[in-house]
């Protein structure tokens, strides 16, 4: 699979290292305004694939995205510390409005995904502007959000996270819904789990929990200046649902004609992942005051996304 990548910064360059050490991606070009950044990163990378897989990565133009099945936007302002995803919404619609013009002058036939924060907002903004089926756009979502509670869930209950079946939904930001009534492992509740290794969830370890998963970012980007390998992480594990056609389920955001009542919002639920995008989404099964956190994320987005669109005229 050839991938663009629309930004060779922090989480740009670290998604392209991931897809070439993974073997995902057979061929990979960068794009950036600096045109030096991307080069030396590009460089940089390729010195690691005798390591791994005989993959090809280059710097490029936009020229360059044509044959890619996938198109990874990453480019925007970064979140600063004290900032929240969504203050950067008025600054990233216009990097928007440059880039997506010239990813359909150059491949109108890819998939764009979209990892630019507010990526829900920016994933509605990119449906708009690209005037793409809604299959065929979606963003990452809350799928670094739910490997951060099924991380710290797996380390609390002494078992491999990959083997913890748990979601976060919604916003990827300050109103995403971090679901424990369905959450499982080993065909049990983690509830039940949590009982049977005497490692019990009670209600200031479940509040510890959520607060690491809900403002990991906040502390990471406070530590370091930004966060970058997580998201990498995922939008491999993305690239390697479509390009396998694998119909896994992930919780990325796509377009939802209504969720709890709100209409025309993009934000994640269980999805199916495949060669075309997204293939269905699944509905899960929630507690009544899941519900309703549902429905406040979805309302809150719904004001910002209509906020962006206006800026787009849209």
């Amino acid at each position: 699979m050839k991938v663009g990548i629309i930004g060779a910064g922090s989480v740009g360059s670290a998604t392209a290292f991931a897809l070439i050490m993974r073997g995902v991606a057979r061929k990979i070009v960068l794009v950036d305004m600096n045109k030096d950044k991307a080069i030396a990163e590009a460089m940089d990378i390729a010195h690691a694939t005798p390591f791994a897989y005989a993959n090809k990565i280059k710097a490029g133009d936009y020229a360059d995205l044509k044959g890619c099945e996938v198109i990874i936007i990453t480019a925007g302002v970064n979140q600063k510390p004290g900032e929240t995803r969504t203050d950067l919404i008025g600054r990233n619609v216009k990097v928007f409005e440059s880039i997506i013009p010239q990813i359909m002058a150059h491949e109108p036939n890819a998939i764009l995904l979209v990892a630019s924060n507010p990526v829900d907002v920016m994933t509605e903004v990119t449906l708009k502007l690209s005037g793409l089926p809604k299959e065929r756009v979606f963003g990452s979502g809350t799928i670094l959000d739910t490997s951060r509670f099924r991380t710290l869930l797996g380390y609390y209950l002494g078992v491999s996270p990959k083997s913890v079946h748990a979601n976060v939904l919604g916003e990827h930001g300050d109103s995403e819904v971090v679901v424990w009534s369905n959450g499982d492992a080993g065909t049990v509740s983690i509830e039940k789990l949590a009982e049977l290794t005497d490692r019990p969830l009670t209600p200031e370890k479940k509040a510890e929990i959520d607060d690491c998963v809900r403002n990991a970012a906040y502390k990471i980007i406070n530590g370091k200046g930004a966060t970058f390998y997580g998201i990498a992480g995922g939008l491999t594990r993305i690239c390697q649902a479509v390009t396998t056609n694998e119909y896994a389920i992930l919780t990325v955001s796509c377009h939802h004609d209504e969720v709890e009542g709100v209409k025309d919002v993009c934000l994640s639920l269980p999805t199916v992942v495949g060669k075309r995008g997204i293939h269905s989404v699944i509905y899960p099964k929630l507690t009544p005051n899941e519900h309703a956190e549902l429905k406040h994320s979805a309302e809150t987005l719904k004001k910002f996304t209509e906020e962006a669109l206006a800026a787009i005229g849209k």
